[in-house]
């Protein structure tokens, strides 16, 4: 019996079409690139650039921050639509939460390629990054979002001048602290104020919204994701 076009579609599994529908999302630069020890290729494949419109936007979503070391284990990161520290983001921080900004300077969602952005006080609002400058290499960062907990691991330490556009262009670009680089995996960047580093050093100017001008950053890559 010879079977028609439309039938043979419809007796393809649902699974394999699935599976298609998401190799054909994937980057090249994702497909290649060199992953970081312990980092799962399908979490890489599922944040790759690519995602039809209809689906949901990770950057949108409300998540939970967690930091072992430091003893945070459940900040709330509220995302909007903007740069970090501009007033919609410190009106968050304010509130005693962390804000992760999105848009045309950068940013993404939790276990997306690119710099996943979170910014909370240090001293006011409760201060819930106050130990932050304390986390070293291979510290672990937790993202619970939508019923997955991405894990970052920290790899290294930034400082942002609020009072350089090429410092914040760093803080801002799609790979920490190199803008016009493509990335290739997903990576996190949690930052706050160095308000006593600055005063100790004599240094006390403030913006519009009393920040320092200094930001101490925390960079972390995705090394996993799991069920919540």
């Amino acid at each position: 019996m010879r079977l028609s076009h439309s039938s043979v579609v419809r007796r393809i599994p649902r699974a394999v079409v699935a599976v298609a529908a998401l190799l054909a999302v994937v980057s090249p630069a994702a497909a290649a690139a060199e992953l970081a020890p312990g980092v799962h290729a399908a979490v890489v494949s599922l944040a790759s650039p690519g995602t039809p419109a209809d689906r949901r936007d990770p950057r949108t979503e409300a998540a939970a921050l967690a930091i072992p070391a430091i003893g945070i284990t459940d900040l709330r990161v509220v995302p909007y639509e903007g740069t970090t520290d501009d007033t919609p983001g410190t009106r968050i921080q304010d509130g005693g939460e962390a804000a992760s900004p999105y848009g045309e300077d950068g940013g993404v969602g939790p276990g997306e390629i690119g710099n996943y952005l979170v910014t909370a006080h240090r001293l006011a609002a409760g201060g819930p990054l106050h130990d932050l400058p304390s986390l070293g290499r291979g510290d672990v960062v937790l993202v619970t979002e939508d019923g997955t907990v991405y894990e970052y691991r920290i790899t290294g330490t930034r400082e942002t001048s609020f009072r350089s556009a090429r410092s914040l262009a760093e803080q801002r670009a799609e790979v920490p602290g190199k803008p016009g680089e493509k990335p290739i995996r997903a990576m996190i960047t949690v930052s706050t104020c160095a308000t006593p580093e600055d005063d100790a050093a004599g240094h006390h100017w403030r913006d519009a919204h009393d920040n320092p001008e200094h930001r101490i950053d925390k960079i972390g890559v995705l090394v996993s994701a799991r069920p919540a």
